[in-house]
């Protein structure tokens, strides 16, 4: 396969993302899988394309992306980022329209760990009187 434009990593929970940019019609290949075969609801479809769709980008590149981890819902949002990180690479001047929507911020929220002498990280054995 051809060099990439761009390569950018996206993060979220225990999800990671590697997306590659390259010149094409807008294909979005996921583990060697289209887009609807790996995705299959249509929300998600949606928030994974959503950078390029507000920034009319979409039939511009070739995204081909390396998912791994986590589940669904952090493996998409892993992507989004991925994506807009890789469309600022390539076009700055989106940097501000990308930024305004949120699409760049990196959700920090991850699961708490577990404590000792817990059963979760907060959740403590029922307490028993007699």
């Amino acid at each position: 396969m051809a060099k990439p434009l761009v390569q950018t990593t996206g993060r979220r929970k225990e999800s990671v993302a590697r997306v590659r940019f390259h010149n094409g019609s807008g294909q979005v290949t996921l583990n060697g899988k289209p887009l609807e075969a790996y995705f299959p609801t249509m929300a998600t479809r949606m928030r994974v394309m959503e950078p390029l769709s507000m920034t009319q980008t979409q039939g511009r590149y070739d995204i081909d992306a390396t998912l791994d981890g986590g589940g669904t819902t952090g493996q998409a949002d892993a992507l989004r980022l991925g994506i807009s990180r890789g469309l600022v690479e390539l076009e700055p001047e989106l940097r501000d329209q990308l930024k305004k929507a949120g699409m760049l911020t990196r959700d920090s929220r991850i699961v708490e760990s577990k404590k000792y002498g817990l059963r979760k990280a907060r959740r403590a054995p029922q307490y028993t009187k007699r």
